[in-house]
């Protein structure tokens, strides 16, 4: 991999960034720790198959999720984490074949996880159009998580997972200002706005039709808001939460770090526009 990306291979690796659960030993339906609530209709501790994995790692219920209380099994995507464990780390070995290694394999996958993550959020910020000292910057950091996922076992277990986050995030906050800020020099005086709304509650309000173009809204409370028809074109939504937010209509094509599981979790239709790397959900009404 080369130590700097344009626009355009920087688009295509956040679009290869997906998961194939044919190519996984069913990781998330053991490794993660659930608990019964209105997304999991079971308690299951991390480490033990869910009931509905069958022996091929496929789910009993695929099809019935959402209808038997599994809404969160829906929500979930590793981004490509599970077939790297099972096909890289672990050689194709299956934890069920290979029990001596099935505990290592379950402490491995959250951690992988955590980096595709990262490299999902870096690819995408390389993406746009960016100074060539912020390219260079993230460019570097790319290619460290991409070998960060080839080391073996041992040494991702060890990993300092903070200590990679913390650089990144502060580019990932560099790339959200030069971007929502030239978006915002496009933007007539009159419709301007509080653009830093961190961490805000908006459970629940009503913001249909709203133009919310270049807000900041990392670390926001969506739940269940109505964003029917909003402009929400770059919108920095990291680690926002938008479940069961209505965004039917709304335009989140050119949205900033937004992720598949939190579209997943949102409610939209065919009138939605969403970012390329971002696939619709199967759940949504026509």
């Amino acid at each position: 991999m080369d130590n700097y990306f344009n626009q355009t291979t920087a688009k295509k690796f956040r679009e290869s960034l997906h998961s194939d659960c044919s190519q996984c030993f069913g990781l998330c339906c053991v490794a993660l720790n659930i608990t019964v609530s209105s997304d999991f209709a079971i308690d299951k501790p991390a480490g033990k198959p869910c009931p509905n994995l069958q022996l091929c790692f496929q789910c009993e219920i695929h099809e019935q999720l959402r209808e038997k209380g599994y809404r969160g099994c829906t929500v979930f995507d590793c981004l490509g984490a599970g077939q790297m464990v099972s096909q890289y780390t672990f050689k194709g070995q299956s934890w069920r074949e290979n029990p001596e290694i099935a505990e290592k394999v379950f402490r491995v996958f959250p951690i992988m996880e955590q980096l595709y993550e990262m490299m999902a959020y870096v690819s995408e910020a390389l993406s746009y159009p960016l100074t060539p000292a912020l390219q260079k910057d993230l460019s570097l950091q790319l290619k460290q998580l991409a070998t960060l996922t080839k080391l073996d076992s041992e040494t991702l277990v060890a990993l300092d997972i903070i200590k990679y986050r913390m650089p990144i995030n502060e580019l990932l906050l560099k790339t959200s200002l030069t971007i929502r800020h030239a978006l915002l020099a496009t933007i007539p005086s009159k419709n301007k706005r509080k653009l830093d709304c961190r961490g805000v509650d908006w459970m629940g309000k009503k913001l249909r039709g709203k133009d919310l173009r270049a807000t900041d809204l990392r670390g926001a409370y969506l739940i269940a808001a109505d964003l029917q028809d909003a402009d929400l074109r770059g919108v920095d939504f990291i680690g926002a939460d938008l479940r069961d937010a209505n965004v039917s209509g709304a335009n989140l094509s050119t949205s900033l770090f937004l992720t598949q599981m939190q579209i997943n979790s949102t409610n939209g239709n065919k009138k939605t526009k969403l970012p390329a790397h971002i696939q619709r959900p199967s759940h949504w009404s026509q």
